[in-house]
């Protein structure tokens, strides 16, 4: 495994654990060269997921878009990056466990990303709803916050 710090070919194994529930290996490494430490993840290579976007266009599946986008909506929030990351785990072992089709729209992850993470939480919710739903104007925000409210 290359270091991601300086590149070297050589890296020791100082922990392994399982991750996701199983579904992936955890281990932290450490270069031969600089001596920095750095986290790889193992998982199998299942067969692709393809994400079917709103103009029709198809691409694999990358976990690291939801994440990013969660990331932006939870900046300067006190959530927490592990959560995060469960969560985009938890959303792509429910799309390829529930699922005997291969293609999976942006709307369905959308809607997946919002139901969780109004439970962590609620302005973060907002923000990427607005984004998500793409709100025209102050009055559509107010309508989200006004249903949010009625849920509450």
């Amino acid at each position: 495994m290359r270091c991601p710090f300086c590149g070297w070919g050589e890296s020791k194994v100082l922990e392994t654990r399982l991750a996701d529930d199983g579904y992936s290996i955890r281990r932290r490494r450490e270069c031969m060269d600089c001596q920095n430490r750095f986290t790889t993840y193992e998982k199998v290579d299942d067969l692709p997921l393809l994400v079917v976007k709103k103009d029709g266009r198809r691409e694999p599946f990358n976990q690291h878009k939801i994440l990013n986008g969660l990331i932006r909506a939870c900046e300067k929030r006190p959530v927490e990056l592990d959560k995060l990351e469960k969560m985009v785990a938890e959303i792509e072992r429910v799309i390829k466990d529930n699922s005997l089709k291969r293609e999976v729209s942006t709307a369905e992850i959308g809607e997946m990303v919002m139901e969780r993470l109004k439970d962590v939480d609620e302005v973060a919710y907002v923000r990427f709803a607005s984004v998500y739903r793409e709100f025209k104007d102050i009055n559509t925000f107010l309508n989200e916050i006004e249903r949010l409210l009625r849920k509450g």
